[in-house]
């Protein structure tokens, strides 16, 4: 069957043929493949750049999860390179003071953050973590509870008092009436947690997840909650940052679901 337009309707015809053209010539060849417009999940369409080099100053209990996440978090925006600096939350702090060049904190406690609010975006705690007493592999000085530690034939270590964790432990041993005298007083948990490792130390105070990265070497002591400390971890931009998108954009990234995981599956606590 054929059909013959004759005025209007083959004005209408020719200018509806001519609308259509262009929009055919526009797509693709495969004529199966989706538009472009639902590609909406790129870095750039999510509002984060396409690619950065982010240089993140981080708390030494956050070594190991941060190494995992920092990973996932370039795989998940190609061309992103994310390198990380730990040390004690005080050192970092000195860094920031001092100009260091990074673009974004993660601190372990919210004192040293709030102390940085003139340098720093808006923190939000992206984990916590809790107390525990480490000891040798096996527990040989049998060590049950922080009174324990204030055997003068025990060889305890504990983080400065300036440092997070050492400021919690003294919170806690202070709680109880404790006195402890520490055969040294370490820069931050690491170092605290490789005394004991080590041998050099009989027991020392670290946190949960740092006595987890070394299930072989140390035993860890539980501290019962009613007397324990809470650790939390604020994140945040530093407004001396070259690439404050970027590094907005993983901080959000901390408390999405994919870094929550990482840090959860690694014993932190949900913020």
């Amino acid at each position: 069957m054929s059909f013959t337009f004759t005025g209007r309707r083959a004005a209408t015809a020719l200018a509806t043929v001519a609308f259509l053209v262009p929009l055919a010539a526009c797509g693709d060849d495969g004529g199966d493949k989706k538009p472009a417009a639902a590609a909406t999940t790129s870095p750039a369409a999510s509002g984060a750049p396409a690619s950065a080099d982010l240089t993140v100053l981080a708390a030494s209990s956050l070594t190991d999860v941060f190494k995992t996440a920092g990973a996932a978090y370039e795989s998940f925006h190609p061309g992103t390179k994310v390198t990380f600096s730990f040390a004690g939350s005080q050192e970092l702090a000195a860094q920031v003071k001092q100009g260091a060049p990074a673009d974004a904190l993660v601190t372990a406690d919210t004192k040293t953050m709030d102390g940085l609010a003139s340098d720093t975006g808006t923190p939000a705690v992206i984990a916590k973590n809790r107390l525990v007493i480490a000891t040798g592999e096996g527990n040989p000085d049998k060590v049950d509870n922080l009174k324990d530690l204030a055997d003068p034939k025990l060889k305890v270590v504990l983080a400065a008092p300036e440092v997070p964790v050492g400021r919690y432990s003294k919170q806690v041993l202070d709680a109880q009436k404790i006195d402890v005298k520490p055969v040294s007083e370490e820069p931050n948990v690491r170092a605290v947690l490789s005394k004991v490792e080590l041998g050099e130390a009989d027991a020392g105070i670290v946190y949960k997840t740092d006595a987890e990265t070394a299930p072989d070497k140390v035993d860890a002591i539980e501290i019962p909650d009613a007397q324990n400390a809470i650790a939390q971890y604020p994140a945040a931009t530093l407004k001396t940052s070259k690439n404050a998108e970027a590094a907005a954009a993983f901080v959000t990234w901390l408390s999405g679901p994919e870094a929550q995981k990482i840090l959860q599956d690694a014993g932190f606590q949900k913020p």
